[in-house]
């Protein structure tokens, strides 16, 4: 199944890449240093022989330390597994994977308190207590949170310093300061009991001059883990930092993984608004304000999320940011105001330190007027397609944290459930690799080179195709700018480093752009085919949710590089 009337895109299963220099061979090598990366390091440490953890910055620059709002679990007893998985089912509207929430919600709890055990520091309530709030889309308190509005930060501290306290076991290693190009494949010899299989057996990555390692080089590996986070810099503005170009992603469909839901991107409706101009990261106003009771007005003063729905500003977010959308629209403007100076001075400043001192930074002061915001991406629902233990479909190949389709999130994530995914599934995943290392089903096999032509998308197309992406499956789409933003992706030059006339070599930024533009490529055809509107894919000419659309769009690439949707 395609677009009707459309193409299908052509990619490229490859980077175009200088020849590794250097080549290490380990066990298991996992790309992130999200709370989704470092807990599947740390529990792989002990259990398999030699782990390589890769990470694109410094090791504590994973997406993880900019969440604010806190992680979900339901620890108050009055609280429940089962009340927080038919929350997360009804804000994923009818397209999660109700196995996979299952797993969340009831191995959540525990895995909350391994991180107290590892060290996390969350805030607490008089009587001792996890201290715990509520956010948008749940029925009970059961977000807990860290220096009021620094979960993330904290939660990456405590792992990233029970790393750093085994730096010198010889059965890890880190690599900081890295980019994965691709993700290696090659043929088992033994395969399964219908032939030979395609397996994932490591990664190509650029090692920049700070890291330990120089150039490119070739990590051969039993097992690949995936943690590589979002797709934020797809698009014009989001609340992600600058290294979610959508690497894990990108790299995984060039070496044959399915991809799924890529359609389902959740814009948060309450960012910063800085002016028309601004782009990249954004300063996100957490949800959790609205939890604590902060309202949204329009720039007439008037109050228009209780008119939206039963639960007004603590809707879920693809309801709240769609109905920002058509209120900004009703009144001409560019944004709405988060009011929450009722809540009082001294509550704000405590409770979101980290908010009131970015706010300060350009100028504002929410304890005396209200806030523009308007909605940007925030988080991409959708991912490499897994099992419940992080397989992908690609043997070898795992996928943890926002990198991942779980099935967890379907069409919208619940609030702060994204921390919990990333924690529960590294584990299952580090387990089931551990599992088949030492059944001997994962044997390392040598690299091959895939067919077709490489890929190099030279580095000043990148505002281009992020506006393309902002226009097309922005946070409202429709057939006709899909249609547009599909022929305007398939006009970007990708053979760059063939073209005398374009500037653009083998590096980094044009690395990065690559990736955005093949992203933003698969996601726009999910949009494309998933002709109703569901949780965070909102189509004005298909404006209802169609019970016909009660499963899964995905994205493969054929051996010759076409994209199919289906």
């Amino acid at each position: 199944m395609s677009t009707p009337g459309a193409a299908a895109p052509v990619l490229a299963r490859t980077l175009a890449a200088p020849a590794p220099g250097w080549t290490t061979t380990v066990d298991a090598v996992v790309v992130g240093s999200g709370i989704a990366g470092l807990t599947a390091a740390l529990e792989l440490r002990t259990r398999v022989p030699h782990v390589l953890l890769v990470t694109k910055g410094e090791l504590s620059s994973g997406s993880t330390v900019w969440a604010q709002g806190g992680i979900a679990a339901a620890l108050d007893p009055e609280d429940s597994p089962e009340a927080h998985l038919a929350d997360t089912l009804v804000a994923g509207v009818g397209v999660c994977d109700p196995a996979a929430v299952e797993v969340l919600v009831t191995e959540g709890p525990a895995r909350v308190r391994e991180l107290v055990a590892r060290g996390a520091n969350f805030d607490l309530a008089a009587n001792g207590d996890i201290a715990l709030t509520r956010e948008g889309g749940h029925h009970a308190d059961r977000i807990a949170h860290a220096g009021g509005d620094a979960t993330g930060a904290e939660i990456s501290r405590a792992l990233v310093a029970q790393l750093d306290a085994v730096r010198s076991d010889p059965g890890i290693e880190v690599i900081e300061n890295a980019l994965v190009l691709d993700v290696l494949t090659g043929t088992s010899s033994t395969g399964t009991p219908d032939g030979p299989v395609t397996r994932a057996c490591g990664v190509t990555l650029h090692v920049r001059g700070e890291g330990t390692r120089d150039g490119v080089g070739a990590v051969l590996a039993r097992a690949v883990v995936l943690a590589t986070g979002g797709v934020g810099q797809v698009f014009r503005s989001s609340t992600n930092p600058p290294q979610a170009t959508g690497d894990g992603i990108a790299a995984a469909l060039r070496a044959g993984a399915t991809l799924g839901d890529l359609e389902f991107v959740q814009f948060h409706p309450t960012v910063l608004w800085l002016g028309l101009g601004a782009k990249g990261q954004l300063p996100l106003i957490s949800e959790a304000v609205r939890g604590e009771g902060a309202i949204l007005l329009d720039t007439d003063g008037h109050r228009f999320m209780p008119a939206q729905h039963p639960m007004a500003e603590l809707a879920p977010r693809d309801v709240v940011a769609h109905a920002i959308v058509r209120q900004m629209a009703a009144t001409g403007s560019d944004h709405v105001l988060l009011d929450a100076r009722h809540l009082g001075a001294d509550f704000l400043r405590s409770r979101f330190p980290t908010i009131t001192e970015r706010l300060a930074e350009n100028g504002l002061d929410w304890t005396e007027e209200p806030v523009p915001v308007a909605p940007a991406q925030h988080y991409h629902s959708g991912g490499v397609v897994t099992d419940l233990h992080g397989r992908s479909t690609l043997d070898g190949l795992y996928a943890i944290g926002e990198v991942a389709c779980t099935g967890v999130h379907g069409a919208n994530r619940l609030a702060s459930n994204s921390l919990l995914e990333g924690l529960v599934f590294a584990h299952r995943a580090a387990r089931q690799v551990t599992e088949r290392v030492a059944a001997g089903e994962l044997e390392q096999v040598e690299p091959v080179d895939r067919p077709g032509p490489s890929a190099l998308v030279a580095a000043a197309a990148r505002s281009r195709i992020q506006s393309i992406a902002s226009a097309g499956p922005g946070v409202i789409r429709d057939g006709d700018g899909l249609a547009a933003a599909t022929a305007r992706l398939a006009a970007v030059r990708t053979d760059a480093h063939e073209a005398s006339d374009v500037v653009a070599q083998p590096q980094a930024a044009e690395w990065e752009t690559t990736n955005v533009h093949q992203v933003a490529t698969a996601l726009t055809a999910a949009a494309a085919l998933r002709t109703e509107s569901r949780g965070g894919h909102f189509r004005t000419d298909h404006p209802d949710t169609d019970p016909a659309w009660e499963r899964r769009v995905v994205v493969s690439l054929d051996a010759d590089g076409t994209l199919r949707v289906r």
